[in-house]
């Protein structure tokens, strides 16, 4: 018997690279699967088949459209590739400790089923984890590079946009605590960009643009892990960058952060944030633009108790949604889909306590998300577990809650605990219920 050898293999010569590995430590497989294919004729159908991916969504890839982020998607295309573990934050493959003692297998490992509870589960915490410490690692030298000449050519602009865009994809699994230096880093660095070196006026106004973009992440990257102070005076020196820069859609969406941020406190000023953003946005921003401006209007009339104002926002923000034609949308915009605008749906029917509204949407939604987005399922659950009570159904609520503390412990983030703490207060008047009493000692503890 031979060990199972995959016709994707990237040869020794392509792994070692330190373009290939930097791509691999950022999980940015496009990438990888560009180069394979260009210098190691690897095709995409051959890539497709043994990474369980569906062709077109290979090239897509490819060509810098969308991400892989789960634990299996990324543990699969390691095996079919050959990757060593390390190199992904994962721990080294079968097939690893196959070739290095000896033993052999006639077949790929093949990563286990995603579990709610057990070692399934602190395994992909661990992983997500050393990925992205690994990631930052490789990929962070990449600024001093570009910073080397004293005259910015035009690709340079592109190639920030590109290297922000890599690393947001941390905020998809870590909290605003452990991302937040490195997304202030990313923007002073920027910043002493533009102001100690020489360009172009076009140039100018594009590395202007990526400042703007690079302060929205590190602001909410600060409101995430409570330090707000900081996120409002980011918001808005990013809303005065992107004015300058000429970039309506994130002079929109700078607002829109501050609107999130002011809803809390004063519920009219940050309505009337909300409705700003929209007009500066305009209409003719690309429909993901639209969309996330407007699911972010309707929370604002959510909160300041207006049903009639949540519905029309909710109705523009899926009529925007369903556009199609064919616009390039920001990175920033797209992780807004039709998931996600059916959780703002139901987020904002609880604010307003409709239960009936809510809870549909809200299961359907969360039925379908990773529980890898263990910060953001955390917050969403909160929402479900609070329309549950509204609706009188203690032991749900209890049980969903429950399931809310178990994902957000250890992440780096102030907000679960915030959203769980009213919820948990409220449950506490029925802690003769043994679901009820479960639970309050699960947050005690």
């Amino acid at each position: 018997m031979t060990a199972y050898n995959p016709p994707t293999a990237l040869p020794r010569n392509i792994l070692e690279r330190s373009d290939v590995r930097t791509a691999i430590a950022a999980h940015d497989f496009g990438t990888v699967f560009r180069i394979a294919r260009s210098e190691a004729r690897i095709s995409y159908s051959k890539i497709a088949a043994e990474c369980d991916i569906k062709p077109e969504r290979v090239g897509s890839l490819a060509r810098g459209e969308g991400s892989v982020t789960t634990f299996d998607k990324i543990a699969r295309i390691a095996d079919a590739l050959r990757i060593p573990g390390h190199l992904l934050g994962l721990a080294a493959r079968e097939w690893e400790k196959s070739e290095s003692s000896g033993r052999v297998h006639s077949t790929p490992a093949r990563p286990n089923a995603t579990k709610r509870d057990g070692d399934d589960t602190v395994r992909r915490r661990e992983f997500f984890m050393a990925s992205a410490g690994v990631g930052l690692a490789a990929s962070l030298p990449e600024l001093d590079q570009i910073d080397t000449g004293r005259r910015i050519g035009r690709s340079v602009p592109d190639q920030l946009r590109m290297r922000t865009a890599r690393l947001r994809r941390l905020d998809d699994i870590l909290g605003g605590g452990d991302t937040y230096r490195v997304y202030l880093g990313e923007y002073q660095a920027t910043k002493r960009l533009i102001r100690n070196q020489s360009y172009t006026e076009e140039t100018g106004r594009a590395l202007l643009s990526v400042l703007a973009e690079q302060a929205q992440q590190a602001g909410w990257a600060a409101f995430d892990g409570g330090k707000d102070a900081d996120a409002s005076s980011l918001y808005e020196d990013s809303y005065q960058v992107a004015k300058d820069a000429g970039d309506t859609a994130l002079a929109g969406n700078a607002l829109a952060f501050l609107a999130y941020q002011k809803i809390n406190g004063d519920r009219r000023a940050g309505v009337q944030t909300a409705e700003r953003s929209c007009r500066t946005a305009g209409p003719d921003a690309p429909p993901g633009v639209r969309t996330l401006l407007y699911e972010r209007l309707a929370w604002a009339y959510a909160v300041g108790g207006d049903a009639d104002g949540t519905q029309q926002a909710l109705n523009a923000a899926e009529a925007a949604l369903s556009e199609d034609d064919g616009t390039r949308q920001p990175d920033w915009a797209t992780w807004v889909d039709r998931n996600e605008l059916q959780i703002m749906t139901g987020r904002c029917w609880t604010e307003l306590r409709r239960p009936l509204r809510a809870v549909p949407v809200l299961e359907e939604a969360l039925a379908h998300y990773d529980d890898a987005h263990a910060r953001d399922k955390s917050l969403y659950l909160s929402w479900l577990a609070d329309s549950y009570l509204s609706a009188g159904e203690v032991e749900q609520a209890a049980s969903i809650t429950g399931r809310a503390l178990e994902l957000s412990a250890g992440v780096a983030s102030v907000r679960p605990r915030q959203r769980i703490r009213p919820t948990l207060q409220q449950l506490s008047a029925y802690r003769e219920l043994p679901a009820v009493a479960e639970v309050l000692e699960m947050a005690s503890s």
